[in-house]
């Protein structure tokens, strides 16, 4: 099958959609699919893998992309963001990925044109388009009550993110399915650091441009536990608020026990997944953002590595109660402290091997399958 994707998040950008997105498309080209990613253009270059076509050049303005699009003649187009659900419009077979805060919220602008064609204007387009990205938000948001219903087939991330989005969107029932995600093989070989007699080492893995990723809660909780308790504490990720909270954690008299990293190599997650005894990412539920899964969890999962997270949207499903890991019912400095304590006691315990044996439930090649049983009622329509 010919298969046309339309992906803004991409690789070499970092993110839980880049991840999809990649993963995805290198699985359909491993079962044989012939496969085009149209994305935005990368200063950096654009990957390469055996297989698949890319083409950059997506800018958010609906004449540009057309025009990317061109002659393509693919069986069926893939949206992975909502935010191009757009492509449906345009007559085109589109199936369209969801993954949550992009239909909530979309963060993708949608110019009906491209400012650098126009006369006289071309020359202040970065000005303009900085000063109408506001208008382009709304306007993409308003387009997604006439684009989703013209998709021929929605895939949900999880099955909290379906709900939410036919609560949102009920001219979409009836032409939903859950394709979950999947989790790379290389996170399965990744080697566990020997037990020993140090402090317990702790981890979190995430854009730190989020509040409602509540690291600061997690600062604040080490805080309260820092006098009883041995323990190294790892952040991996960067972002605005990464100064706050390397404050917070000086305040807190956590220095020399909490490290932030900033973004990691693929080869440096793998090494802080192995050396890692807890992962730790209680997010919140904020209006118009929320966790609509979580690869990150099922990464942790597969290294062997059991999650502490928050009984919240889709990490809900990501994590796997008394097997993968264990929950507090909602975020809070009080109840992340107390479920921290509970592990650094030896309170409860967890396997690596479970860790992974659930994790092995969510595979790229089932989030294919779904996918393209999703294709063929698409083109039956």
């Amino acid at each position: 099958m010919k298969i046309a994707i339309v992906s803004p998040e991409f690789p070499p950008d970092i993110g839980g959609v880049e991840t999809y997105a990649f993963e995805f498309c290198r699985e359909l080209v491993r079962q044989g699919h012939a496969v085009t990613v149209f994305t935005l253009r990368h200063a950096e270059g654009e990957i390469s893998l055996p297989g698949l076509e890319i083409i950059p050049g997506l800018n958010f303005s609906q004449d540009n992309d057309l025009r990317l699009f061109g002659s393509c003649q693919a069986d069926i187009w893939h949206v992975l963001n909502a935010g191009y659900a757009w492509v449906a419009l345009t007559g085109r077979p589109t199936v369209v990925s969801i993954h949550g805060n992009d239909f909530l919220r979309t963060y993708i602008p949608c110019a009906p044109f491209s400012l650098e064609r126009l006369p006289l204007l071309w020359r202040h387009a970065v000005r303009l388009r900085a000063a109408l990205r506001p208008l382009w938000l709304r306007r993409g948001q308003k387009l997604l009550a006439r684009a989703l219903p013209a998709a021929r087939h929605i895939l949900a991330n999880s099955r909290y993110t379906e709900a939410v989005f036919l609560e949102r969107f009920p001219a979409c029932h009836g032409k939903t399915s859950v394709a979950y995600v999947g989790v790379s093989e290389r996170f399965f070989s990744v080697p566990r650091a020997a037990p020993g007699s140090g402090p317990t080492r702790l981890l979190s893995v995430c854009r730190l441009s989020e509040p409602r990723k509540n690291i600061g809660l997690v600062l604040a909780a080490l805080g309260r536990l820092k006098d009883r308790f041995e323990f190294e504490y790892v952040v991996a990720g960067d972002g605005h608020l990464r100064g706050e909270l390397e404050r917070q954690a000086e305040n807190l008299g956590l220095r020399g026990r909490v490290r932030f990293t900033g973004r990691v190599s693929d080869a440096e997650l793998m090494a802080l997944y192995g050396a890692a005894d807890l992962f730790v990412l209680a997010a919140s539920i904020v209006p118009g953002s929320h966790e609509g899964f979580g690869i990150v969890y099922l990464e942790a999962a597969a290294s062997g590595v059991p999650s502490l997270a928050a009984r919240l949207a889709g990490a809900a499903e990501a994590v796997g109660e008394g097997e993968s890991g264990f929950f507090v019912e909602a975020p809070s400095e009080h109840a992340i402290a107390e479920a921290l304590e509970r592990f650094l006691s030896a309170g409860i315990h967890f396997d690596s091997e479970r860790c992974r044996a659930f994790a092995r439930r969510f595979t790229w090649s089932g989030v294919v399958a779904t996918a393209c049983a999703a294709y063929r009622v698409a083109l039956a329509r």
